[in-house]
């Protein structure tokens, strides 16, 4: 058996010193969204502004990164619970996710506008985005109709595209009202994919 060796010398340097850009970037950007300055990014570091641009050569692929990382939290929060987590609970979680990280919210939201343009630096990130994730969810949407956990009757790959657009347009719609429950209204959407609505029990129901 072969033993995966660890980055070493300067090559692991670099790639702790992008790990950190990419860290304070992500919590800049969620305390004060797309005020967070560049600067105020490379303070956090402790290096030079310039500096910044030898790990993300553009604003906008800095940007881009965090949103990955925003991606990676999100899902992890949303599967949290492990094996008895169910479509409902995902939801609920995801939309939870998004109103405790307002920050990235916006700057979710706001490049995502920007990126329908196809001359957007972003464009490209967006559309791959969008299919990457629509086949990921299509594939478990398929699993849960197999088990009868979600209606069988609609299209794995409709439902999986409709799911991600009530999660997009809850975020813009909460952040125009952030005094809106989203994610009650995530849940009351998402049981109505199930074969009956009301088959699965409430959190903390009894069996």
């Amino acid at each position: 058996m072969t033993n995966q060796r660890k980055p070493r010398g300067p090559y692991r340097k670099s790639a702790e010193r992008r790990e950190q850009i990419l860290q304070a970037a992500y919590e800049a950007i969620d305390e004060h969204g797309e005020r967070a300055s560049l600067q105020d990014i490379a303070d956090r570091v402790g290096v030079t502004q310039p500096a910044l641009t030898y790990y993300f050569p553009t604003r906008d692929a800095l940007l881009l990164a965090v949103l990955d990382r925003r991606d990676v939290v999100g899902k992890a929060f949303a599967g949290a619970a492990g094996e008895g987590r169910t479509m409902v609970d995902g939801m609920v979680a995801s939309t939870r996710h998004t109103t405790d990280h307002p920050g990235l919210a916006k700057l979710y939201v706001t490049l995502s506008a920007a990126a329908t343009d196809p001359e957007s630096p972003a464009h490209s990130y967006f559309t791959e985005r969008y299919r990457s994730l629509a086949a990921e969810i299509t594939e478990y949407v398929q699993e849960q109709q197999q088990n009868g956990v979600v209606r069988a009757d609609p299209p794995a790959d409709h439902l999986a595209r409709t799911l991600l657009a009530v999660l997009d347009g809850l975020q813009v719609q909460w952040m125009h009202e952030p005094t809106v429950d989203i994610a009650a209204i995530a849940e009351t959407f998402t049981r109505m994919l199930l074969p009956s609505v009301g088959s699965v029990p409430e959190a903390g129901q009894a069996d």
